[in-house]
């Protein structure tokens, strides 16, 4: 009986959470909070709105870029530096637009702690954590040094110093006194905390409904979404918000469905594409060194842009590599081939059937050996149409995991240290370090701002090449 009551009253609790945490709660909440993110940002109107993925994403129609701070960093206790997502381009950006706007929409479930509502900043930091992190700056800054990244051209736009300032709902701002941000001594980068901090579930009411507030409700969009995208629901809006809670599952299944079909028939019906020979100078298997490679500014970036604003390819430097999503890779039409990492195939049109490879990957979590089972494929595949000078697109679902880990793996295993293609030959000789693994893929995430690979897929890719250096060099294209 005693087992009965606990099971019973586990079942209630989950019962009641499914209750609060329904999708129209949900989205109710986002677009709520989405009100105050737009109100900052009309503050100061003239500075980029940065999302930082993923949850982000979901509270503004429209963003200038993406970042990607992840969510235990500088969590107490926890004072690490990841040279995996430097976010250098965020610091560019507020150089060249003396201050940006970065959305961090953290899940508010913690109350912010005593603040200066005056500088939008912490009254105080304690002692131990002050000491905690002094302790680490040499290491840190070690730590940047040996990545490579380049910080030289950083020092060279900003003006002023970098300094962070946090907003939230609970900050104070008198709308006569909001300074001009040329009016700063220093270079600032506005934090802003869409949700409202609450520690118990806040039931809202309309004129038409009644609905539970949730903070931090885009966060882990795969639990709640049911497929669902942020560019879906800024599309259906209003749509959606006057459905109801009653109808509102319903209304998002029909605009999922009708999203899903479009895509299918657009990708049933795509032209052929015409691939013209790209003529490059000198010797077709030669790209700058990685050290020439890493002080390229971020401006000689190539990037194309999908009809809905996100970056949907990214060109890295001079290697005639790209990666970006498999939805770009439909109508992509300046590649020569094409190795396809999303679990669906898509339709493309390509001169030759061997331009085109489908190697379905899943994420670590799903299946921990996906990635490295298929990576010898896919080197093998890049090997054989880089030495030919051909221009090759990588792609997965969204361009920011494993299609990153896989141009990591291709990038380390057949170019040498200068940058030289080379099919392999140096890294058969080599012994790969985590430092120059790091090295290639903060090189990567400088062209490619939306890349977020994650340490399960890391790890498959560090595993492949410190252990499968033996065959790549002698695979023939």
């Amino acid at each position: 009986m005693e087992d009965g009551a606990k099971l019973s009253i586990y079942k209630a609790v989950r019962s009641i959470k499914r209750r609060d945490n329904t999708l129209y709660n949900a989205l109710r909440s986002i677009y709520e909070d989405s009100i105050f993110v737009g109100e900052i940002s009309q503050l100061w109107p003239e500075l980029p709105l940065l999302a930082n993925l993923r949850c982000g994403l979901w509270y503004s129609p429209k963003f200038h870029s993406t970042c990607y701070f992840k969510s235990t960093d500088g969590h107490t206790n926890n004072c690490s530096f990841s040279t995996s997502r430097l976010n250098l381009h965020v610091a560019l950006l507020a150089g060249r637009d003396p201050s940006t706007s970065d959305v961090l929409a953290e899940n508010g479930r913690k109350p912010a702690a005593d603040w200066d509502c005056s500088l939008h900043l912490p009254l105080w930091v304690s002692g131990t954590e002050k000491a905690m992190i002094e302790e680490h700056l040499e290491e840190w800054t070690k730590q940047l040094d040996d990545s490579r990244a380049d910080v030289a051209t950083l020092a060279s736009t900003l003006k002023k110093p970098l300094r962070p300032l946090w907003i939230s709902q609970r900050s104070v701002i008198w709308l006569n006194e909001v300074p001009d941000h040329d009016s700063w001594d220093f270079t600032p980068i506005i934090l802003v905390s869409a949700s409202f901090s609450i520690g118990v579930v806040q039931q809202r009411t309309t004129t038409e409904f009644s609905w539970n507030y949730i903070a931090g409700a885009g966060d882990d969009e795969e639990s709640w979404a049911r497929g669902l995208s942020p560019n879906l629901f800024w599309n259906h809006a209003h749509d959606l918000m006057s459905s109801g809670p009653d109808v509102c599952n319903q209304k998002v299944a029909e605009i999922v469905e009708k999203d899903r079909v479009y895509r299918t028939l657009r990708g049933n019906d795509v032209p052929q594409i015409s691939v013209k020979s790209q003529k490059l100078g000198g010797s077709s298997t030669q790209v700058p060194p990685i050290e020439q490679m890493l002080t390229l500014d971020i401006s000689d970036a190539k990037i194309t842009k999908s009809s809905n604003g996100n970056c949907a390819l990214s060109w890295l430097g001079s290697t005639n590599l790209a990666v970006g999503s498999s939805q770009y890779a439909v109508t992509a039409s300046d590649v020569d081939c094409i190795l396809n990492c999303d679990q669906e195939s898509v339709s493309v049109c390509l001169p030759k059937a061997e331009a085109y490879l489908h190697l379905p990957m899943v994420m670590s979590k799903l299946d921990r050996f996906s990635l490295s089972r298929n990576l010898p494929s896919a080197v093998a595949f890049a090997k054989s149409n880089l030495c030919l000078g051909k221009r090759l697109l990588v792609c997965c679902s969204n361009g920011e995991d494993i299609s990153i880990c896989v141009c990591l793996a291709i990038l380390t295993s057949i170019f040498d240290d200068k940058g030289t293609f080379d099919c392999g030959k140096s890294f058969n000789k080599t012994r790969i370090t985590k430092l120059e693994m790091r090295r290639r893929l903060v090189y990567i995430c400088k062209f490619a701002t939306d890349a977020r690979p994650s340490r399960g897929n890391l790890r498959q890719v560090f595993n492949f090449l410190s252990g499968g250096r033996t065959n790549i060099a002698s695979r023939s294209p």
